[in-house]
């Protein structure tokens, strides 16, 4: 069996103070709403809207909102051109859900 450890016990031992810094802000860097991975690929509401087959409306209200359905979620990013990939994390193991 594999042992795992925190991210906190690995970043103090094996990170300097800086090294820390620029992990946690590379990090933050990729973390994004909706609405900010929507304009930073320049695409307005409307035309992923037109794209995802919805209304404009309907798309402001999924960027807005705080939880979104599955299948919602998958519309919206593969009409950006992307996929979802959506992984269940248990006890430190990685598990791949194809289901969903």
């Amino acid at each position: 069996m594999v042992r795992t450890r925190s991210w906190k016990s690995v970043r103090s031992s094996r990170l300097s103070a800086p090294a820390a810094v620029r992990v946690k802000a590379r990090v933050e860097q990729q973390i994004r709403t909706l609405k900010e991975l929507r304009n930073e690929l320049a695409v307005t509401q409307s035309e992923l809207a037109a794209n995802a087959d919805m209304t404009q409306s309907e798309l402001s209200r999924l960027e807005s909102r705080a939880d979104h359905r599955v299948s919602s979620l998958r519309r919206y990013v593969e009409a950006l051109g992307g996929e979802i990939e959506i992984a269940a994390i248990i006890g430190g193991r990685r598990v791949k859900l194809t289901d969903v």
